[in-house]
């Protein structure tokens, strides 16, 4: 399969050593987990089985000595929804052994600015992540190899200037 077949589903498939992703995001309430969002809002417990989907795929990557991991970027005070998916979601995906890192720009500027969302798999393949000005996730586009170099120059870039979740929670979360 030529990488210009490939989609999203694809990548995640046939992957063999690490998935990474990039969030630049305050807002992915549009794009799923509306009810989680909705009953976290309402200050209900988190719902049975949230997130549960995902987590098992995790596991299944993790436990077979894959790596997945991403990071943040965002400005403090959160949004309403980072405080949801950090505080619920990143919470129960590190049990599928998902590793997290935070790069906090509240008092500095982005490193990366205008770099978009994306997932990078094995420094070989680059899906970018599409969302219009409202958050509703529009599809993910693979890119062409030539552009996966600029790509994992981000994620360095991503992991040099970020901080494990967990500390970076320790400080700031809620």
């Amino acid at each position: 399969m030529t990488t210009s077949s490939r989609n999203l589903k694809d990548l995640f498939a046939a992957f063999e050593r690490e998935a990474f992703r990039l969030e630049t995001l305050d807002d992915y309430s549009k794009s799923g987990s509306v009810d989680a969002y909705q009953a976290f809002l309402a200050g209900e417990p988190q719902p049975d089985g949230y997130n549960a989907e995902w987590v098992e795929e995790l596991r299944s990557h993790t436990e077979n000595g894959k790596r997945v991991y991403r990071v943040h970027i965002l400005s403090r005070p959160l949004t309403d929804y980072l405080g949801f998916e950090l505080g619920w979601g990143y919470q129960k995906n590190v049990r599928g052994g998902e590793e997290f890192f935070i790069l906090d720009i509240t008092d500095r500027p982005s490193p990366l600015e205008n770099v978009p969302d994306f997932w990078l798999f094995d420094s070989e393949s680059v899906a970018v992540m599409n969302y219009d000005g409202n958050g509703h996730y529009l599809g993910s586009e693979v890119l062409p190899p030539e552009r996966t170099v600029e790509f994992t120059q981000y994620r360095e870039a991503a992991l040099a200037h970020a901080e494990p979740f967990a500390e970076w929670w320790a400080k700031y979360g809620t």
